[in-house]
């Protein structure tokens, strides 16, 4: 008895395409090639670097709001140990940086970095009438937009659809099971995996018929997860709309080939690709071991997204954060280190944001409740090394409401990142000029 998940390319393709209007949800390498085809007829398709030959950036996102002053200490400040008489780091623990601030005990991988001169820390780093929300203030950092306006594209998506048409679907990756809102593209562009072997096009093995599994893509069977995360793959839609003239049959047929081709591509890399560095056990380290495989590899990716979560600590902080922050230093410095033996640190830069920091007086169950401003970390070989931007007065009549006021607008590091790293212009993408930072040496 046949599988009804299971059909022949052609069957599906003649199935789908006559059995319903011609306006649907594909898969972003489907809307991402259709869009090329259009750009190839029309001379406008733009010939992107790929390979080994153009810069990344790598984002790591901090959720649940990281607590800036336990990260970035201010360990001379009278008003940050009155304000936080329990969970306050005292001074002769923080790994010092100058002569008022330092690093949280735990994090001794960002302290050799900083002292290498690969480690930018960005002070003060927020918005206007800063949310509070989870959802809304990191909906306002993943689109770069104001606190009373709403985007659906995503900073990076704005990037990709302007900085580069026609790019390989694997131009934007995110380690996960599902793509972030950064990523949200007029044209969707990007993938999200957490196991290599599970990203694939699935082959009937008779003849040279491929077989579309969309259930072994989308959501593949436990025993192909890795230590990455779980067993899920996703791809970001978009909705396609199929023009007179177009031959829908081949346009999804070369639409096949180019997805196998990718998942075949990332596959071979994974396998052949190993990691030299010795990596903590974690989860962030696992997805950042992926990253660097499929850097060495020359996958042409611009972008990589990871996330590691347990920021939100309205209890028992000084337990929680430290070991956030130690996993955090720890896998970014065998991360670079792992770059560096394979010769690709100089093209990498590393931003990490968090969605806001948190307040400065600690509450009554030695925690932190939802802030504002916080620090931001950059690292790479070129950057700029040291701190960045005006430390935050926490004296009482300098705070808005009980939050530290933020001197960095984070659009003003996209910008930077954006110009002086991807060398794009910014303006764009973020809908105005936003003062840059002087973040590369």
């Amino acid at each position: 008895m046949n599988n009804p998940l299971f059909t022949t390319r052609r069957d599906f393709l003649r199935t789908t395409l006559l059995g319903g209007a011609l306006t649907w949800t594909v898969p972003s390498f489907v809307a991402q090639t259709f869009s090329a085809l259009h750009a190839e007829a029309d001379g406008s398709l733009t010939q992107v670097a790929t390979g080994k030959d153009g810069p990344i950036l790598v984002l790591i996102q901090l959720a649940g709001g990281n607590d800036g002053l336990n990260a970035v200490v201010p360990y001379t400040n009278d008003y940050y140990y009155k304000a936080r008489p329990t969970i306050g780091i005292p001074a002769n623990q923080v790994l010092t940086l100058n002569d008022t601030l330092g690093l949280n005990p735990g994090m001794t991988g960002f302290k050799s970095l900083f002292d290498a001169g690969h480690l930018s820390i960005v002070n003060g780093v927020g918005y206007p009438n800063p949310n509070r929300s989870h959802f809304r203030a990191t909906e306002i950092w993943q689109t770069a937009s104001d606190e009373d306006k709403y985007l659906t594209d995503g900073w990076l998506g704005r990037y990709f659809d302007n900085a580069c048409q026609g790019c390989d679907p694997t131009v934007a990756i995110n380690i996960g099971p599902r793509l972030p809102q950064a990523f949200s593209s007029h044209t969707p562009t990007g993938i999200s995996l957490e196991n290599p072997d599970s990203y694939r096009f699935m082959g009937s093995g008779k003849n040279d018929d491929e077989t579309l599994a969309y259930r072994s893509m989308y959501n593949p069977d436990d025993a192909t997860s890795s230590a990455n995360s779980g067993a899920s793959v996703s791809m970001v839609s978009g909705t396609v709309t199929l023009q007179n003239g177009q031959s829908a049959l081949d346009f999804l047929e070369r639409t096949s080939m180019d997805a196998q081709v990718s998942s075949d591509k990332i596959r071979d890399i994974a396998a052949k690709t190993t990691s030299t560095s010795n990596y903590p056990r974690s989860g962030l380290a696992n997805n950042l071991k992926l990253v660097a495989r499929l850097i060495a590899g020359g996958l042409p990716t611009r972008v990589f997204y990871v996330s590691q979560g347990g920021y939100d600590t309205h209890t028992g902080q000084r337990g929680g954060q430290d070991g956030r922050l130690r996993e955090l230093g720890d896998a970014v410095k065998a991360f670079t280190d792992d770059l560096t033996a394979m010769g690709e640190f100089d093209r990498v830069m590393i931003m990490t944001f968090s969605e806001f920091g948190r307040r400065v007086q600690e509450n009554g169950s030695q925690g932190t409740d939802h802030g504002a401003a916080a620090p931001m970390f950059l690292i790479g070989s070129k950057m700029k090394a040291g701190l960045l931007g005006a430390e935050p007065s926490l004296a009482p009549a300098d705070l808005q409401d009980g939050d530290i006021k933020y001197n960095t607008d984070f659009r003003s590091v996209y910008a930077s990142i954006l110009q002086e790293w991807l060398q794009t212009n910014s303006v764009p993408i973020l809908g105005q000029q936003f003062p840059t930072l002087p973040i590369i040496t």
